[in-house]
C-alpha cells in the first residue's frame, strides 16, 4: 500500500461496495421505505409523477429515427410499450400526422417470455442489405448487455447467429459472414478498468472460442476498441487501444495476410490525444493540443482534414475546416456529419449552436454557413448511405432545433440550401407565457468569466424569494447546453421556478482548453466556478440561500457533493444523482479506473494530495450545518459504483443528522440513468421535486 492510503484509518462503510451483499441491501431498502414515505405524502409528489409520465408516455412526442437503407427505425415507449417497440418506416409515411409503422421487436413481449427485466441498448445493421441486425439488450439498464443476431426478414432471432453473454461488449460487422468482437474472454481479457482488452476476427458457424487474435490492448489501458468503414468496393479495418480517457492509438489492419498469420498493422499518425475520422479519400483530425506543420500553428480545438493516403503514409498536409476563437469551440457532441459532397461541422458560440457547411469546389475546400435557428441547441445528422444507387437522401440531413422554451423540432435539409422542411415538433407541454431566458456571467475566484442561463417563470420578481436550481455538470469536455424539458416546465416553472444552468469550468463549452482548465490538479477550478455562479445568484437577486438548491448526476454529482462541504452556507437544498464522492477509492470501483486521467491517481501520495481536498466523503466534518441532501442512484450502475452514494449518506447520517435532512433513494434498476422505463423515470423526477418544493418553497 502507499503512504496515500496507509495514512487514512479504515472505512467503516466499505462494506457497501458489495453491490448485492446481503447487510447492504437491507441498509438501502431500510432508507427507501423512510425516503418514500417523507416524499410521496408531500402535496407535489403524485400530480408531478402523473405529469411526467404523460409526457414520457405522449406519442405526439418527437421519437428519434435513423436511416438504413429505405427505412427509418426508432424504439417507441408509451403507456403500451413500456420496455420499447422496435419499428420502422419510410420517410414519406414518418411525414404524415399519423404514419404507419412496421413492428420489428416487441421488448416488453421478449422481457416477458423470458422473465428479464430487458432494456434496449442499441442495434447494427449490416450493409447493404441491413436484414441482419445486432441486437443489444441490457438488464436493468446496465452498462453490460447481452448481444443477439436478429433476422429482420422472420423477426426472429438466429439460434446459431452471432450471439454474446452478459458482458461490456463491441462488434462491429466487417461482412454479412465475420464481425469484430471484444468482449470478456476469460481470465486476463479485460484492463483494469473491466473494459475488454482483446479484438478478435469472429466467422460466422465457428465457435466464438476459435475466433482468431487481430490487436490486443494493454492491462493498464482503458480498453482496446475496433471499427469498420464501408463503402462499395472498400472495407477498412481499425483496431486501437484506449491509453487512458483522452488518448489513443489506433492502427490500419491489414487481413490478407490470411487466417493464421497476424494482421498487418499501420499505425495512424495522428496525435494521441486527436480524433481520426476516415471518409474515403479524406481524413478528418479533431486535435486536443496545439499542433505544428512548418510554419503553420493550428490551435487546440481545431479540425482539420487531409488526404487519407498522405496521413496513412505519415505525410499529411492538413487544412483547418474550424479553428476556436475566444468564444467559439466545436460541439462535444458530433462535431462533425457527412454527406456524400460535403461535411457540417457543428459549433458553440458562447454556448449557442450554429452551422458551418465545407464543400469540395474545384478540388479546394469552400465554406459556407448556414442560416439557422438562434440561440439554442442545434444537432445534425447526415443521411447518405454509400450502399444505395441514386441515393436520394445523399446530401440531406436532420437538423433538430430547441431552446429552454422552444420544444424540439426536427427538420429535414439539403447540402448548399437554407431551405428546410418542418418534419416534426414535440408538443408545448407547458404554458411558457411570460416565461423567459437569459444569458449571464459571473467572475470565478481567478477572474475567470463564467456563464451561465437563467429561466425565469411568468411573473418573476427580483429580491431572491422564488425557488431556484442551479444545475451543473462541469467535467470530461461535455458541454451544457441550453435544453427543453416538459418534465421541468411543469414540475418547475409553471410553479414559479427559477432554473440556473452552469457552464462550468471541465465542460465542453469552450473546447479542450476550458475542459483542460479544471482536471487533475485544477479540479478545484470546476468547484470555484460554480460557487461563484451562486455567489452571483445572490448579489444580483435572483437568489438567496434558503431558497437556492443543486443538482448534478455523475460528474454533476461529486460537483454538488463538493461545493456542499466547501460552502454549505450557500444553500438550502442539494440533489446528488449517480454520484462518485468516495474520490480515494473510485479508482478501484466499477468503471472509476478508466476516469484517472480526468482526477488523478489516489494511490499516488502527490495526487492524493490535491484529490482529498475536494472528495466529499473524506471531508464530511461533525457538527457542521450542512443543506439538506438528497442522495439517489442505481443498483444496476454498473459504471459509478452505488457504494458512493450509499457511504456518504451512512457517514452523513452517523453525525445525528436524522432522515428528513439526509434522504437516500436506490433504484434497483436503471443503471447510470437512474431508471430503467418511463414510470421509473417519472416516479425518480417526482421525488426529486417533491424534495425539492418541500425544501425551498416554503
Amino acid at each position: 500500500m502507499t503512504q496515500a492510503q496507509t495514512s487514512l484509518p479504515p472505512d467503516p462503510y466499505s462494506y457497501m461496495e458489495e453491490v448485492m451483499g446481503e447487510k447492504a441491501l437491507t441498509w438501502v431498502k431500510a432508507q427507501n421505505r423512510v425516503s418514500t414515505q417523507l416524499l410521496t405524502a408531500t402535496a407535489t409528489y403524485d400530480k408531478d409523477k402523473t405529469a411526467v409520465l404523460s409526457i414520457l408516455n405522449n406519442r405526439e412526442r418527437i421519437q428519434a429515427i435513423s436511416r438504413r437503407g429505405e427505412y427509418f427505425y426508432n424504439i417507441l415507449r408509451d403507456d403500451q410499450y413500456k420496455v420499447g417497440l422496435w419499428r420502422r418506416t419510410t420517410l414519406d409515411e414518418y411525414r404524415k400526422p399519423k404514419p404507419v409503422w412496421e413492428p420489428l421487436l416487441d421488448l416488453d413481449q421478449l422481457a416477458k417470455d423470458e422473465k428479464e427485466n430487458w432494456v434496449w441498448a442499441g442495434s447494427s445493421c449490416n450493409a447493404p442489405d441491413y436484414n441482419r441486425c445486432l441486437i443489444s439488450l441490457s438488464r436493468g439498464g446496465a452498462d453490460a448487455r447481452v448481444v443477439r443476431e436478429f433476422d429482420l426478414t422472420t423477426r426472429q432471432f438466429i439460434k446459431n447467429g452471432f450471439v454474446l453473454p452478459e458482458a461490456k461488449s463491441q462488434l462491429d460487422w466487417i461482412d454479412a459472414n465475420s464481425v469484430l468482437v471484444a468482449t470478456d474472454f476469460g481470465a486476463g481479457s479485460l484492463t483494469a478498468s473491466g473494459y475488454p482488452r482483446v479484438i478478435k476476427h469472429w466467422i460466422r458457424g465457428t465457435p466464438l472460442s476459435q475466433a482468431k487474435v487481430l490487436f490486443e490492448a494493454k492491462s493498464e489501458d482503458v480498453s482496446a476498441f475496433a471499427y469498420v468503414e464501408r463503402a462499395p468496393n472498400l472495407t477498412r479495418i481499425f483496431v486501437g487501444r484506449s491509453i487512458d480517457f483522452y488518448r489513443s492509438e489506433q492502427f490500419l489492419a491489414d487481413l490478407s495476410a490470411g487466417s493464421t498469420e497476424s494482421p498487418k498493422l499501420t499505425k495512424i499518425s495522428v496525435p494521441a490525444d486527436a480524433q481520426f475520422t476516415p471518409d474515403g479519400e479524406w481524413a478528418f483530425v479533431e486535435i486536443k493540443s496545439d499542433l505544428q506543420q512548418g510554419a503553420k500553428l493550428f490551435k487546440s480545438g481545431s479540425l482539420l482534414v487531409t488526404q487519407y493516403n498522405a496521413l496513412l503514409a505519415a505525410r499529411p498536409l492538413y487544412e483547418a475546416l474550424f479553428e476556436p476563437t475566444k468564444t467559439s469551440a466545436l460541439s462535444d457532441e458530433q462535431p462533425l456529419s457527412k454527406t456524400k459532397n460535403g461535411v457540417l461541422i457543428s459549433i458553440l458560440d458562447n454556448v449557442a449552436g450554429r452551422i458551418d457547411e465545407w464543400k469540395l469546389v474545384g478540388g479546394l475546400w469552400s465554406k459556407r454557413a448556414v442560416k439557422t435557428p438562434f440561440p439554442g441547441a442545434l444537432a445534425v445528422t447526415a443521411l447518405h448511405d454509400s450502399f444505395a444507387k441514386n441515393d436520394p437522401y445523399a446530401d440531406a440531413y436532420f437538423l433538430t432545433y430547441t431552446d429552454f422554451l422552444t420544444p424540439n423540432s426536427l427538420y429535414l435539409a439539403q447540402l448548399g440550401s437554407d431551405q428546410r422542411e418542418l418534419l416534426k415538433s414535440n408538443p408545448v407541454f407547458f404554458d411558457s407565457t411570460g416565461m423567459r431566458s437569459e444569458q449571464r456571467f459571473a467572475t470565478s475566484k481567478d477572474g475567470t468569466r463564467v456563464p451561465y442561463f437563467v429561466v425565469y417563470p411568468k411573473g418573476y420578481k427580483a429580491g431572491g424569494s422564488a425557488p431556484t436550481l442551479l444545475y451543473g455538470y462541469g467535467g470530461f469536455q461535455v458541454a451544457s447546453a441550453p435544453f427543453y424539458s416538459g418534465g421541468w416546465g411543469r414540475t418547475w416553472y409553471e410553479r414559479g421556478g427559477v432554473l440556473v444552468l452552469a457552464n462550468i469550468r471541465g465542460g465542453g463549452e469552450y473546447g479542450p482548453s476550458w475542459h483542460q482548465a479544471a482536471i487533475l490538479e485544477k479540479k478545484q477550478r470546476s468547484y470555484d466556478d460554480f460557487i461563484a455562479v451562486a455567489e452571483d445568484l445572490s448579489i444580483s437577486g435572483i437568489s438567496r440561500k434558503e431558497k437556492l438548491g443543486i443538482m448534478g448526476g455523475s460528474n454533476g454529482g461529486l460537483l454538488v457533493g463538493a461545493v456542499m462541504m466547501q460552502r454549505p452556507e450557500l444553500f438550502g437544498a442539494v440533489v446528488c444523482s449517480v454520484p462518485l464522492l468516495d474520490m480515494r477509492n473510485y479508482h478501484k470501483l466499477l468503471a472509476g479506473n478508466s476516469w484517472m486521467a480526468e482526477y488523478g491517481d489516489p494511490d499516488k501520495a502527490e495526487q492524493w494530495e490535491f484529490i482529498k481536498q475536494y472528495s466529499p466523503y473524506h471531508n464530511v466534518k461533525q457538527g457542521v450545518r450542512y443543506p439538506r441532501v438528497f442522495f439517489n442512484t442505481s443498483t444496476r450502475d454498473d459504471r459509478v459504483h452505488p457504494a458512493h452514494a450509499r457511504k456518504m449518506a451512512a457517514l452523513m447520517m452517523s453525525q445525528n443528522r436524522g432522515p428528513d435532512q439526509v434522504l437516500y433513494f436506490e433504484n434497483i434498476e436503471g443503471g447510470h440513468g437512474g431508471a430503467a422505463n418511463n414510470e421509473q423515470k417519472a416516479n425518480l423526477t417526482a421525488l426529486e421535486m417533491a424534495f425539492l418544493w418541500d425544501s425551498l418553497g416554503k
